[in-house]
């Protein structure tokens, strides 16, 4: 096989390898193959359930190495439809109130993190539902600039190509919810010991109050800045009208 690829190698007409016209060859056809991968996988999930995802995997691996953990993954995909509208109002609420406005990315917010990064220790970060899905999906958790541009790539694709109805279906389904546990109806058997369809409008801003640090903090247990930000998100809700439009959408400031 080696033998193979050796003499298949570009050469001059004298037999010297062009190793500069191979590189150039390889890198057109890895670039071509990423763009084949990355779009047909983004068309195959606007339909079919998301299976597993690197966040997923990169836990097990941490479970594995931590005596004090159990392996666990916990997930099971429900639709759209047999998730309570408060979870997805929730979430709205509490992690992208321009979700529906937004083609990918909060500029505004973007803007707005930056000037504070600039003069506090504790980042804040501006990332949209959209590319927390992408992120979630498709890449690897990290800061780096590579993973970054890659997050904006994905980004795009999935607002090209999915709805915002989509986009949420997916994000509920494969969100970190705590150790191990994965998706809106695996959280809410977990802590509510009921399907989410059933959460109701308190539960459902619990479960959203969480994802910043859903491996810290505790929807059963929760700490008093917990209760604080949930009985925000519930005023947030009620500003909305206690539901989101995607057909035509109904962001509080644009009424």
């Amino acid at each position: 096989m080696l033998r193979r690829w050796y003499w298949k190698l570009p050469r001059t007409e004298s037999g010297d390898i062009q190793w500069i016209r191979y590189a150039r060859r390889l890198i057109l056809k890895i670039t071509l193959w990423f763009f084949i991968i990355s779009i047909g996988s983004t068309v195959l999930y606007r339909f079919l359930p998301v299976p597993i995802t690197p966040l997923m995997l990169i836990r097990l691996m941490e479970q594995a190495g931590e005596s004090d953990r159990s392996m666990r993954l916990e997930k099971d995909w429900v639709s759209i439809d047999e998730m309570s509208p408060h979870l997805q109002l929730a979430v709205v609420c509490s992690e992208d109130q321009e979700f529906l406005e937004h083609e990918g990315f909060d500029f505004n917010a973007i803007k707005k993190a930056y000037k504070y990064n600039q003069t506090h220790k504790k980042k804040r970060g501006a990332s949209t539902i959209s590319q927390q899905t992408a992120k979630n999906v498709f890449l690897w958790p990290g800061r780096s600039w590579v993973r970054k541009g890659l997050e904006v790539y994905f980004t795009f694709l999935i607002e090209v190509i999915w709805s915002k109805e989509r986009i949420m279906e997916v994000y509920l389904n494969i969100i970190e919810f705590g150790d191990g546990v994965y998706g809106v109806e695996a959280a809410a058997l977990r802590n509510y010991n009921k399907s989410a369809k059933d959460i109701n409008r308190s539960e459902a801003a619990m479960l959203a109050a969480v994802l910043p640090s859903p491996l810290r903090l505790s929807p059963i247990n929760p700490t008093a800045d917990l209760r604080e930000k949930q009985s925000w998100i519930m005023r947030q809700m009620r500003r909305w009208g206690g539901q989101l439009d995607y057909e035509d959408p109904n962001t509080p400031k644009k009424k």
